[in-house]
């Protein structure tokens, strides 16, 4: 789908500045960050015990791998900005695409940025020099504490890292990434280590569990969490060097090596801690550590989990602003979001508006389980939309060039989109308020949609 607005020559494009380096820390460091950290113990809530808890980290690990592998041959095969929204667009129509957009502009990405400073500022709030972060800085008209200045400063910071430059953005984003690796293996070293550990912990239960079907979706639910961010490497395409090689190797080999990192990581808390101890902590693997090594130990998990949440922050960041561009260029949104500086190379606007609403959440206020429930819903309903293209595709056009195929075709995605429908009928009538609030903003974008759609077919050719 082509908008003549495009085709202007002189107007700036993104630039294909991130390599395989980039691109693999875009997937590995994406997923990891507070998620690893908060979870584990609202997964013991739900489950009661660490054989399930291990149960949801393996079926969440191959859920995300499932889809990684679907997405990896989308992404290869449409190699531009925009990821989902392109593979929605081209599949069910400009309709489809834009209700996509308009729920990860709106709700997905602000909710995730939220969810990710929130996180941010739960970790510091461990130390106790930034105990009065739960403080109100401001108390009229509105209650601003300074937990929430904080994420607010983040999220511009982080924003304004992306504005000048991908490259720049791809950069920090490798770089820290390999200190978050660092920082999980010396946790899992950490807790082996422990004289005190025992693999007795790992047949221990937690009594006060929610337990059940709908308490194992939960642990599911927090645990794909944890293992969101797979997908964002496919809005960044459109600068990506070699994507058709670089977006499948990245996708598979990142989604894998997380997987490994979180069970490790997983086995080395555990091992430290028995599964009562985990329920009842807000902060696992700093309590395990806490125990090997004393306070400062776990001062020094909590600085590094902080910093490890700024690169997902980044790559947050930078993924979901190119959804929005990428609708813009079609003529489905306001002009403005669709420009690219002229010396940075970068969607600026689309970024800066994203900025805006995330800005907006946070003023708002919420914990850490609001945003990530509001966050779940909408993003696995469109992964399970998005990833069904890949049957259209391949029906559709049978001889297109796919220099990447889904391994497992056509078992592996169906299995992703069977087991995202399931998952969204738990989240749905697991949390009513938050699941039906998403699926009024999803159909308020329709009334939206038509009024661009008939600006754009009144723009002259």
């Amino acid at each position: 789908m082509e908008n003549p607005a495009t085709n202007n020559p002189l107007r700036p494009e993104l630039a294909r500045d991130l390599g395989l380096s980039h691109a693999g820390a875009i997937v590995v460091g994406t997923i990891i960050g507070s998620g690893i950290f908060l979870v584990p113990s609202e997964m013991m809530q739900a489950v009661g015990s660490a054989r399930l808890v291990y149960f949801a980290w393996i079926v969440g690990g191959l859920l995300s791998f499932f889809g990684a592998l679907t997405y990896a041959e989308l992404g290869a095969m449409k190699p531009q900005a925009g990821g989902e929204y392109v593979y929605v667009r081209d599949a069910y129509g400009p309709l489809a695409g834009f209700l996509y957009s308009w729920t990860w502009f709106l709700i997905a990405k602000p909710a995730s940025i939220a969810t990710i400073t929130t996180g941010l500022v739960r970790i510091l709030e461990t130390f106790p020099i930034f105990s009065f972060f739960s403080h109100a800085c401001v108390s009229h008209p509105f209650i601003l504490t300074y937990g929430q200045l904080v994420a607010i400063t983040a999220t511009v910071l982080i924003s304004g890292l992306n504005y000048i430059g991908v490259r720049r953005a791809g950069e920090f984003q490798f770089l820290f990434t390999l200190l978050k690796v660092a920082i999980i293996l010396g946790i899992v070293a950490v807790g082996f280590s422990y004289s005190g550990g025992t693999w007795a912990n790992f047949a221990t239960e937690f009594a006060g569990a929610k337990g059940g079907v709908a308490g194992f979706f939960a642990a599911l639910v927090a645990a794909l969490w944890a293992y969101d961010g797979w997908n964002d490497l496919n809005m960044v395409a459109g600068e990506i060097r070699n994507p058709q090689r670089n977006i499948p190797l990245a996708l598979i080999w990142g989604v894998a090596t997380v997987g490994a990192l979180y069970i490790l990581m997983n086995a080395a808390v555990q091992y430290v801690l028995p599964a009562a101890a985990v329920a009842a902590s807000e902060r696992p693997a700093s309590d395990a550590v806490a125990l090997v090594l004393g306070h400062a130990g776990a001062s020094l998990v909590s600085a590094g989990m902080a910093v490890s949440m700024l690169v997902t922050l980044n790559g947050t960041i930078m993924s979901g602003a190119r959804v929005p561009f990428a609708t813009a260029r079609d003529g489905y949104f306001f002009k403005a979001i669709a420009e690219v500086h002229p010396r940075f190379h970068t969607p600026s606007v689309s970024i800066v508006v994203q900025c805006g609403l995330a800005i907006v959440l946070l003023l708002l206020g919420g914990s850490f389980r609001q945003f990530f429930s509001l966050t779940i819903f909408a993003e696995w309903l469109f992964y399970m939309i998005a990833g069904s293209t890949v049957f259209v595709f391949r029906r559709r056009d049978p001889h297109a060039d796919r220099p990447y195929r889904v391994l497992g075709y056509p078992v592996v995605p169906a299995v992703f989109i069977l087991a995202s429908a399931a998952l969204l009928y738990y989240t749905f009538t697991g949390n009513l308020k938050s699941s039906a609030g998403g699926c009024l903003a999803i159909l308020a974008g329709v009334p939206v949609f038509y009024f661009f759609a008939r600006r754009r077919a009144a723009t002259p050719k």
